[in-house]
């Protein structure tokens, strides 16, 4: 029996809009990542970006749990010296929630040029609306 092993050009690409509301984070980012590397699909293939296109809504209504929103920080680097800069999760979901789902899914993906190109089939919106309907999106469940 042979090995399937996905060409690039040859994949297919749906699209997925999943409602945020009242997720946690982490479990959301996980399967948002899944999807983006394609590992529901039965012809996944490690080195080949043949995962789809998800749209998150609702980034507003994402919940931590336990102490995390006063506990956990998001820390990043200006490129100075001394210029290490953190912001509390509590601010971050007040102002920025769409920017937390993004960061904790890239997170997921893998730190190469395919992990960057897979981030590129993200769309992270803090509302309920988004302007993707023409590509006729699938709504995805997660538990």
């Amino acid at each position: 029996m042979k090995t399937y092993m996905a060409k690039a050009e040859t994949v297919e690409r749906k699209w997925y809009v999943i409602d945020a509301e009242g997720l946690v984070l982490g479990r959301l980012a996980t399967k948002v990542a899944a999807v983006l590397r394609g590992k529901h699909k039965p012809t996944y293939t490690p080195n080949v970006d043949c995962g789809d296109f998800v749209i998150v809504l609702n980034t507003d209504k994402v919940v931590l749990t336990g102490k995390k929103l006063e506990d956990k920080f998001y820390r990043y680097h200006t490129g100075y010296i001394g210029g290490l800069k953190e912001v509390a999760y509590k601010k971050m979901m007040a102002e920025k929630s769409d920017l937390a789902v993004y960061e904790a899914v890239r997170g997921m993906l893998p730190k190469n040029a395919l992990g960057r190109a897979m981030l590129k089939k993200l769309r992270v919106y803090k509302g309920a609306e988004h302007n993707h309907a023409a590509q006729k999106p699938e709504t995805l469940k997660v538990d």
